[in-house]
């Protein structure tokens, strides 16, 4: 879509600079797929940007990762699932989900981040949740984090951060220090 609305600029430029120089009518249709185009585009940036869910996990290559883990008084449980994303070079995503049980099993996602070498979960308390996803040989790689089950959130690239539709289930959201 943007390759699109790129060359339709470029061709727009183009034939408005040929209408100037050899005084044609203005180019209207092509003025409008341009602006379509561009619209279409921010349209798109805007809701993949502001209106991100956990929806677009693909779940269909899903492996189990540790869990679930039960809270000290049993409240909640927690479960890592791993998500693999490009063959063979490519590389694997964690995400948990804290089930509550007190809420009719009541099921979200509090943390998705690229996994580490060194991955695991422990509960700090009976409605914190420590995660350790690092890599020792990279220091700048560290996602691990300690969260509020009940109000926190990370995601490491901030997309669940920007979200609208998400900013309503956390009071606060963290990312990745890239």
């Amino acid at each position: 879509m943007a390759l699109i609305t790129i060359v339709l600029l470029l061709i727009l430029v183009i034939i408005i600079v040929v209408s100037v120089i050899k005084k044609k009518p203005f180019p209207r249709k092509m003025l409008l797929a341009t602006l379509s185009c561009v619209l279409l585009l921010g349209s798109t940036i805007i809701y993949e940007r502001y209106f991100f869910t956990f929806e677009e996990i693909n779940r269909a290559h899903v492996q189990d990762g540790p869990g679930p883990i039960e809270s000290p008084d049993e409240t909640y449980s927690a479960s890592a699932y791993y998500e693999p994303y490009g063959g063979a070079a490519g590389g694997v995503n964690v995400w948990i989900e804290v089930v509550n049980h007190a809420n009719n099993d009541q099921m979200k996602i509090i943390y998705y981040s690229d996994v580490k070498q060194d991955f695991q979960m422990d509960w700090v308390d009976d409605e914190t949740l420590e995660i350790e996803n690092n890599d020792p040989r990279y220091q700048n790689q560290d996602r691990s984090v300690t969260l509020d089950v009940t109000s926190e959130i990370y995601h490491d690239r901030g997309d669940a951060c920007r979200s609208w539709v998400l900013k309503q289930d956390y009071d606060d959201c963290y990312e990745a220090d890239l």
